[in-house]
């Protein structure tokens, strides 16, 4: 790849400190329908980066929390930190800080999901971590993201759509997600309960009971999520099952 200035400097601007290999950094601006080829003539894009930048961005976004918040419990620090990592914060951030600006996109390409932005976010972090380590990663994190461009104290009391973030991690790791209203009753009010169930790769993970069939599907979603993100075997349990 030809390295450009104008990228080079708009980087180091937002980053706080100077790209050493930009050849991360413009590869992580690369979307996959732009048909790029490295020397050997191999298509090459930003999913790779995208891939390792999400595992690093849950690992530095705990960090950061846990010594931020030192009197926090497990409950809420996990709960905070899902609030940054969804994608639609992501997005948002991604927008925010000008990535759009600066992705290698076909002109062809209409980018009114705003999902390729919040990707590119996840491997531009990925980019980051190559390029100068964990210790820059985490300063950026750090010192940029969370004092400029997130609301905490919002983030913290915002009601998440539980159900839409379960789907999203079932298509992420490709198992199926069911939700199942499988009872009805009245109340003494005359009023309707629904009570359902959660199902992940055929597997009864969770149950949620409400007023509507929405309710439920989020309290089960919400419980199912709870697992996810605090048993530690449960992935596993889920991938073998799928096998």
């Amino acid at each position: 790849m030809v390295r450009r200035k104008e990228p080079y400097f708009m980087l180091k601007e937002l980053l706080g400190f100077a790209p050493r290999n930009m050849e991360y950094y413009e590869l992580a601006l690369l979307h996959k329908s732009f048909c790029a080829k490295d020397k050997q003539g191999h298509r090459i894009n930003n999913e790779r980066l995208e891939y390792l930048g999400d595992a690093i961005l849950e690992a530095v976004v705990s960090d950061v929390l846990y010594r931020m918040f030192p009197d926090k419990e497990e409950g809420y620090l996990t709960s905070l930190r899902s609030k940054i990592v969804q994608r639609e914060t992501l997005n948002k951030l991604a927008v925010d800080m000008g990535i759009n600006k600066m992705m290698t996109i076909p002109k062809t390409l209409h980018s009114h999901n705003l999902n390729i932005y919040g990707n590119a976010f996840e491997a531009l972090y990925g980019a980051i971590y190559l390029d100068r380590g964990y210790k820059r990663a985490f300063g950026f994190m750090q010192d940029v993201v969370f004092k400029s461009y997130l609301d905490i104290p919002s983030l913290a009391v915002v009601e998440q759509n539980f159900k839409s973030r379960l789907i999203e991690w079932g298509h992420k790791y490709k198992v199926d997600v069911d939700f199942i209203t499988y009872f009805e009753k009245k109340d003494r009010d005359n009023n309707i309960i629904f009570y359902s169930k959660v199902t992940i790769a055929g597997i009864d993970i969770s149950e949620g009971v409400g007023y509507s069939k929405r309710s439920s599907h989020q309290e089960a979603a919400k419980k199912a999520l709870q697992r996810i993100n605090t048993e530690k075997d449960f992935f596993g349990q889920i991938v073998n099952n799928h096998r």
